[in-house]
């Protein structure tokens, strides 16, 4: 991003950021319980919730129609309202709001909230119960939203005293947003929320046992810049936490000083730009050859806000067993979970970062450079046209046989980096199609890449694209997804035209669950498992069709089949200002490579057929 278009991001962000609400004479007036709720969320300078009212939450939604601070946003399900939170908190690095009813609505926001206590984001989430005095009485709607939360919050409350509000929210907000980010979900019964009291909004929180203020000692500080001078293969492994404490400046320059390559994860990436000196780019089951060998040779693995993530180590008994490794995050319970480290350190990584910069002292690395730079010489991310592509169907029925006309999906996602300079946020479902992105779009900044990497939640990219393009509205945001996840909360696209919200989707549409076929082909000889999602008695056709349904919503779409139609297509959605549907026709038999099978090592990693492992030459290894 350009310093000037950040300023005009700032702008943008400060024009539509709600003020705080000082203290004032509500202290002496009498409130509702939801007139309360409402004013804690101005108070913590909340300026967006996305909200599905029902019957235990509607006086949350009256009480929301009178505040002149927050604007409420109507998404069409409530899980697409939970996922546009949560991009909302991914790009802003804010904490996202949620609220739905109870029973059902409080289900459907189930998924939303694991994915984002996986990935360590920000939210609230505030549901609507029944009456205190039905509560277990299996009444209309009713759902034990304490118990079914537990495992996949950082707290939950249930409040049965409407003067308990004003301090469950402001801890709740303290909660989410400090240490180990995490969701936070507030349950309030229909009669709480109106019932009155005069309110006393709290300035402070103070819990009895929970310091999330974790700060590196002095003499780990030196111990660790001790491991560093005596290294000749250092690594650093840096992952979500880098992000979440906004540290990415530091990261750079700790790199720099000490002249360490970066690896990071999928949701460390924009930590480092791209196409920094020191980056690898990203290492794990699809990351790139080069980053897995440097882990797997280093003698030095400064893990940084990472959780040794099964997708990241495969055989984690395996994983950078010739190191020397030292973990630094700042929850104790990801300490030696996975991995067992050599030095293990409770500590805020931006923090950490800035006591190591004034203390470590770089080294050249002379020929373990030289080693990485060969690997990256070697093992590009790279594609090319397969004999599997060249029989498909893509290439018979849509193509005539042209096979100029092609279309690979990773060529899409090489098009839209260059379009947009590098400078989109983007946004992903799971899948192929969120390999790929990660591969081939070059990311130059944090919470520039939104996606769900700890769950795996397919249908989380349109509404997350949402929640990012609220956030932003003078930026480009595009979600890349595949036909699959797109299906699963199309229903936004109503919410993106009637809230005027110019979130864009590419789609590359192969007809199939992508990644569950590679792993078909891979592992089960082809044989397939329910993976298509065409039509079966019409299969020359693409369903659905997303044009038309895109149309159906008002929303402007076209579909793609033929490589020279692509660039201007693309353009086109790029220039439009409203929400756009891209829908690019690719071939299914196109597998995501490297790739590191499941529970497998560096040794066994799938590459291209052209392409032959070798370990290290430079250092002999």
């Amino acid at each position: 991003m350009s310093k000037q278009q950040a300023n005009a991001a700032a702008k943008s962000r400060a024009k539509t950021a709600a003020p705080i609400v000082e203290l004032g004479a509500e202290l002496n007036t009498p409130m509702r319980g939801c007139d309360i709720v409402v004013k804690c969320l101005e108070r913590e300078g909340v300026d967006t919730v996305f909200a599905y009212p029902g019957g235990a939450s509607m006086e949350l939604h009256q009480g929301l129609t009178r505040s002149k601070h927050i604007r409420t946003i109507l998404p069409r399900h409530e899980q697409g309202g939970a996922f546009a939170a949560d991009g909302y908190a991914r790009a802003t690095g804010k904490t996202g709001v949620a609220i739905a009813t109870s029973g059902p609505g409080a289900t459907n926001l189930v998924t939303g909230v694991a994915d984002a206590y996986m990935d360590s984001i920000p939210l609230i989430l505030i549901t609507g119960q029944v009456q205190r005095a039905m509560i277990g009485k299996g009444a209309f709607q009713e759902t034990d939203v304490f118990g079914l939360s537990l495992p996949i919050v950082k707290h939950s409350y249930l409040v049965m005293n409407v003067e308990d509000i004003p301090r469950v929210f402001k801890e709740a907000f303290y909660i989410a947003s400090t240490g180990r980010p995490g969701p936070v979900w507030i349950d309030i019964p229909k009669d709480v929320q109106q019932s009155t009291c005069k309110p006393v909004f709290p300035d402070k929180v103070n819990l009895r046992g929970y310091n999330p203020d974790k700060r590196i000692s002095e003499i780990a500080v030196n111990e660790i810049a001790g491991l560093i001078e005596k290294s000749e293969r250092p690594v650093i492994y840096a992952g979500g936490g880098i992000i979440s404490s906004n540290a990415g400046k530091e990261l750079v320059e700790f790199a720099e000083k000490a002249n360490i390559p970066v690896a990071t994860t999928l949701m460390g990436i924009g930590a480092i730009p791209s196409d920094h000196r020191l980056s690898m780019r990203w290492l794990g089951m699809h990351g790139t050859v080069y980053a897995n060998y440097a882990v797997d040779k280093s003698d030095l693995l400064l893990a940084l806000g990472v959780r040794f993530d099964d997708r990241v180590t495969g055989n984690v008994r395996e994983f950078a067993k010739h190191g020397t490794i030292v973990h630094i995050d700042v929850d104790p319970s990801e300490i030696n979970k996975n991995k067992v480290a050599h030095l293990p350190v409770v500590s805020d990584i931006k923090y950490a970062l800035q006591q190591l910069n004034k203390v470590v002292k770089g080294k050249e690395f002379k020929a373990w450079h030289a080693q990485i730079n060969e690997w990256k010489n070697q093992f590009p991310f790279r594609y090319r046209v397969t004999d599997e592509v060249l029989k498909s169907q893509y290439v018979r029925e849509f193509l005539k046989g042209d096979v100029n006309e092609i279309i690979m999906p990773q060529h899409v996602i090489e098009l839209l980096d260059e379009l947009t300079k590098g400078e989109a946020i983007i946004t992903t479902g799971v899948g192929q199609h969120q390999m790929w992105a990660g591969q081939y779009y070059k990311f130059k900044y944090p919470r520039t890449f939104l996606t769900s990497a700890g769950l795996g939640s397919m249908g989380f990219g349109y509404p997350a694209a949402m929640g990012a393009k609220v956030a932003f509205p003078d930026r480009e945001v595009v979600d890349i997804d595949g036909d699959g996840s797109f299906l699963m909360n199309i229903q936004e696209l109503a919410t993106a035209h009637i809230e005027r919200i110019a979130a864009k989707a590419v789609v590359l549409n192969n007809q199939h669950l992508g990644m569950v076929v590679q792993w078909e082909d891979k592992f089960y000889n082809s044989n397939r498992g329910h993976t298509y999602l065409g039509d079966p008695q019409n299969p020359h056709k693409i369903y659905p069709d997303y044009v038309a349904v895109a149309k159906g919503f008002n929303v402007p779409a076209e579909r793609v089949t033929r490589k020279s139609e692509l660039r201007a297509a693309m353009q086109r959605m790029l220039d439009s200002k409203e929400p756009y549907v891209l829908d690019v026709i690719v071939p299914y038999t196109e597998h995501v490579l490297p790739m590191i099978p499941a529970g497998k090592t560096v040794r066994e990693i799938i590459i291209e057929k052209d392409a032959k492992p070798v370990l290290g030459t430079n250092l002999g290894l």
